[in-house]
């Protein structure tokens, strides 16, 4: 009998699967030959997710492999007409990032309410400048994305004694629905992205929201980058109508030396590194293997990707249509 093969597109360092010796025939393609090793494949491992080189090769001729797995919570560099229509079972690494971003959203809002950027700027130009930082117990945030990653931060938030509002597509037991948002940055201290990208939610933090929220509130996105109009994000910021924000993704990246973000008062960036903990790729790996373990048996595939909206359904709420966050690590 056959060893089924595996089709891995290759990204340095490259996963560890030596478990699988005996159990399948990996092969390796990258940008360029992904296409043409895509019809001898039965399963394909999208290794470098930050490629769009699956959603590039997919329509072309042949078979294509029948379970596909990103190690990534966003699957939107994967999706094409083709593919979203295809049998074949996406999955991706939810479970992997949830809390790793929470921490990191929790470090970004103590690190603004306590001006931290402040302090090691002064501590650089050696002046003792005595300072009031703002109180973070009390304030309010306002999470944008239902799903794992969002209630995570919220849960993270609210150890430290914020009060955190959810939002969803749709209302249930402590989410807000989307209708419910703009009225909830109206109130807001914080208010955090962490929604997945779809043709619903792209642009969704635009002029018009950011005129909402108050002249004290600060954002910060870990889901996508163009969840987020970044010039009406400049504009806001310059005009002072939001007080400060912080970026861990973009439009475009890596984001370029040139960029204009990079010297934006009040706006922190960050190399699309929240979710990225030490080992986290090994992590990916042994889930990526255990994912093979079931799938090679037979047996159902968790974090089953729904290729129509974009996005693993939240089985666990009164409505599966509630999207999950995303974020592209």
């Amino acid at each position: 009998m056959s060893l089924p093969v595996l089709l891995v597109l290759e990204a340095d360092p490259p996963p560890r699967l030596g478990s699988l010796t005996g159990r399948a025939d990996v092969r390796y393609a990258d940008a360029g030959s992904l296409a043409r090793a895509l019809p001898g494949a039965d399963a394909l491992l999208v290794w470098d997710f930050t490629s769009d080189a699956v959603r590039l090769a997919w329509p072309g001729r042949g078979p294509r492999p029948r379970w596909v797995h990103t190690p990534s919570a966003g699957v939107d560099r994967l999706l094409c007409p083709e593919f979203s229509a295809s049998d074949t079972v996406l999955t991706n690494a939810r479970g992997i990032f949830e809390q790793p971003i929470a921490e990191y959203v929790a470090a970004l809002v103590l690190t603004m309410a306590k001006d931290l950027p402040g302090t090691l700027e002064l501590q650089r130009q050696r002046r003792w400048q005595h300072r009031e930082s703002l109180p973070v117990a009390g304030s309010r945030a306002v999470v944008a994305g239902a799903g794992p990653i969002g209630l995570a931060i919220a849960r993270t938030l609210r150890a430290l004694g914020l009060e955190v509002a959810v939002t969803g597509r749709s209302a249930r037991t402590g989410v807000h629905g989307a209708d419910e948002l703009d009225g909830l940055l109206a109130r807001a201290d914080w208010v955090v992205c962490a929604a997945p990208l779809t043709d619903a939610t792209r642009g969704m933090f635009g002029a018009r929201r950011f005129s909402l929220m108050r002249p004290t509130a600060r954002f910060v996105n870990v889901g996508r980058g163009a969840l987020v109009v970044e010039e009406e994000l400049v504009s806001a910021l310059a005009g002072r109508r939001i007080a400060g924000a912080a970026l861990d993704v973009f439009e475009e990246e890596p984001l370029g030396p040139d960029s204009p973000l990079w010297d934006v008062p009040g706006l922190i960036l960050s190399p699309h590194m929240s979710g990225d903990t030490v080992g986290w790729r090994d992590r990916l790996g042994e889930q990526f293997v255990e994912l093979f373990d079931l799938w090679s048996a037979g047996k159902p595939l968790p974090n089953v990707v729904d290729k129509k909206r974009g996005y693993v359904p939240s089985h666990d709420s009164q409505d599966s249509h509630d999207p999950p966050d995303s974020h592209g690590s």
